[in-house]
């Protein structure tokens, strides 16, 4: 999954960058709020982290003018302000969810988790695919009964299989939900962790559909 942060306070912008991305999500981060429009605009973002209180553009008009444009992205506001008032200003503007700061990063990375699950349709965090049970909040890998070690991104190329199981995923639709808007590398790493996948969970886990993409099939 792949996340933007738009935060002028550099030290929690990176902070939160690096936990997140330890937790398996992909994560670009921007400081202002014209910045951030631009990028929420125009990445395939699955959530945005916005502050209220940004240079240029703040979080309330961003939000406004993602939804204006039609984008349904979910957004999570932060803000060091705190009052019913701010709260509900940011609710009405379109935000899905509201954290005030300081607030507990277990936190955060639930309320993240919970948007992610509630934008995929489903308030649980297993997903289930035949004898294949993946817990997305555990971060962990079931296969008949028998637990699978995966790395981070392992996890997250499954994941973007599972959420949409028995249906063609392409190589650019992973590539742009895993990996950060920086990554200029080889695009073919996608089948490297296919690949490696496969090694994981049997050859007949995820079949190639040439010239579309990949598809996990039911074990």
């Amino acid at each position: 999954m792949r996340l933007l942060i738009v935060e002028d306070e550099k030290r929690l912008a990176i902070s939160l960058a690096r936990g997140l991305t330890a937790e398996g999500f992909a994560v670009d981060v921007v400081h202002d709020g014209a910045e951030g429009l631009h990028r929420a605009t125009d990445g395939a973002y699955d959530l945005v982290i916005l502050d209220i209180m940004l240079p240029g553009m703040n979080g309330y008009r961003v939000c406004a003018a993602l939804r204006a444009a039609g984008h349904d992205v979910p957004v999570l506001m932060l803000t060091a302000k705190d009052g019913e008032y701010d709260e509900a200003e940011g609710l009405d503007t379109g935000a899905d969810d509201y954290l005030t700061k300081p607030f507990s990063y277990v936190v955060l990375v639930a309320r993240v988790r919970a948007l992610l699950r509630r934008r995929g349709g489903t308030g649980s965090p297993v997903v289930t695919v035949g004898a294949l049970r993946m817990d997305t909040a555990a971060r962990r890998l079931h296969l008949d009964g028998e637990e699978i070690a995966l790395t981070a991104k392992e996890f997250a190329v499954l994941e973007q299989l599972a959420l949409r199981a028995g249906q063609v995923v392409s190589k650019a639709e992973i590539l742009e939900h895993v990996w950060d808007f920086a990554y200029d590398g080889d695009p073919n790493i996608v089948e490297v962790y296919v690949s490696t996948l496969r090694r994981k969970l049997g050859a007949a886990a995820i079949r190639t559909v040439r010239g579309a993409g990949y598809r996990l099939e039911a074990l």
